[in-house]
């Protein structure tokens, strides 16, 4: 991913890690092509010269596809300088005709390969598109009659159609018919848990420095635009073979319009849900998102995960045994939560967190105790952690980079990271 110095330009690359090869030895890279609408009209300079004719360029640009989108037989030859298509603005309504007639929008457009996962609502499959013969990710929702789309997938399809980011993962598509709700996604070899299991749960300290700047960088994103991801785990992270990190399943995050707005406190996977969440709380923010990454931070580091608990009592026992049952000097207002009371538990003492994470330095250790805090308005913001000194041997540029941008390179081909 980073780390390499060169003729004056700072790059960065991926430590190679000695995971299991893969099967297919696929990886493409699927194509950056949306079907949402656009909310300013693309405007293209085209050669005032009646007698030239259309090119796929030409049709490309207008629409804001990919270089590499293969245009049915024939299509070209409908247009011409004068025809709608190339009128300025550009309407929304002719853009959908356009990229229908194109293959957007339908499910024969994408053939399906593997079956990749299966969950209550919607169930994931490899596939390859026609369009860029690129492969893609398939999430198929079930649609029930009488209750429609889930609300989840609402979620999901509105979050992410104005989320674009490197680090983001990115919706090409979305078709629906009576039955299902297909959203069609970059396809990404394997997720962080799979990665982890694939490294016999040692990942290079170099690639966790990496990984963990990739998560912020994603999140700090979402939430410059208000959008709390309130689902991270290693499963909802997922990685490329060229060691591009993305956050994935927005199902269950929220755009926030107030701080302090009240939402349901049954999100975020136990295992990384925060304490203050745990205890019944309904009124927080950015926040809630930050204690999951120092979880993840903790597990990327260790190859364990921090407070596996089976329940919101021992998830929170896990939590006070290592952190210290919280005080009103540790926590201001705790002794007045019922359900803190209720549990009773023992007065641990803070451990130190360097006993638990030998594999990290000191940066490393105070970067962690800073997302693991408590209260959610102690917790670091994703902006303030990317710039913790615990990064700065990444150097200052990779803070000023473009929000697509992301330069990945490899000292050998050899050392490609292969997935199965």
């Amino acid at each position: 991913v980073w780390g390499v110095r060169g003729g004056g330009r700072l790059c960065y690359e991926i430590v190679h890690e000695d995971v299991k090869m893969g099967s297919d030895g696929e990886s493409d890279q699927a194509s950056a092509t949306s079907s949402e609408e656009v909310h300013s009209p693309v405007r293209v300079r085209l050669r005032n010269n009646p007698g030239r004719k259309i090119s796929t360029e030409d049709i490309n640009k207008r629409l804001s596809l990919p270089a590499d989108i293969r245009l049915p037989d024939g299509y070209l030859e409908k247009f011409s300088l004068n025809s709608p298509l190339f009128e300025k603005p550009l309407s929304r309504r002719l853009r959908r005709v356009s990229l229908s007639e194109i293959g957007f929008g339908k499910l024969e457009t994408y053939v399906k390969l593997d079956k990749l996962g299966e969950g209550t609502y919607a169930t994931v499959y490899k596939g390859r598109s026609k369009l860029t013969d690129n492969l893609v990710a398939l999430k198929e929702i079930r649609l029930e009659h009488e209750e429609g789309a889930p609300c989840t997938a609402i979620r999901e399809v509105s979050l992410l159609k104005d989320l674009k980011h490197a680090n983001i993962v990115t919706l090409h598509d979305i078709i629906h018919t009576q039955k299902s709700l297909t959203l069609v996604f970059e396809y990404l070899d394997k997720d962080l848990k799979q990665y982890l299991d694939d490294c016999g749960n040692c990942i290079h300290m170099h690639n966790v420095k990496l990984f963990l700047f990739q998560l912020l960088r994603g999140l700090n994103y979402c939430h410059r635009r208000k959008v709390l991801h309130r689902d991270l785990k290693p499963q909802n992270l997922l990685i490329n073979d060229r060691g591009e990190l993305k956050l994935a399943d927005f199902g269950l995050a929220r755009a926030k319009s107030i701080p302090t707005k009240t939402y349901s406190n049954e999100v975020v996977t136990l295992w990384y849900r925060p304490p203050d969440i745990l205890l019944g709380s309904t009124d927080y923010s950015t926040q809630i998102d930050m204690w999951g990454v120092g979880c993840i931070f903790y597990e990327m580091s260790t190859g364990r995960p921090l407070f596996p608990g089976s329940t919101v009592e021992e998830e929170l026992h896990f939590i006070f045994k290592l952190l210290g049952t919280p005080t009103e000097e540790t926590w201001p207002g705790i002794t007045s939560n019922e359900e803190f009371i209720s549990y009773n538990y023992p007065r641990y003492r803070a451990d130190c967190l360097h006993n638990h994470t030998p594999r990290l330095d000191n940066d490393g250790v105070e970067l962690l105790s800073k997302l693991l805090q408590f209260e959610g308005k102690k917790r670091i913001a994703a902006e303030e952690a990317m710039r913790h000194p615990y990064f700065h041997c990444l150097g200052e540029r990779i803070l000023t980079l473009p929000d697509s941008e992301f330069t990945y390179t490899h000292t050998h081909t050899h050392t490609h990271i292969s997935f199965h």
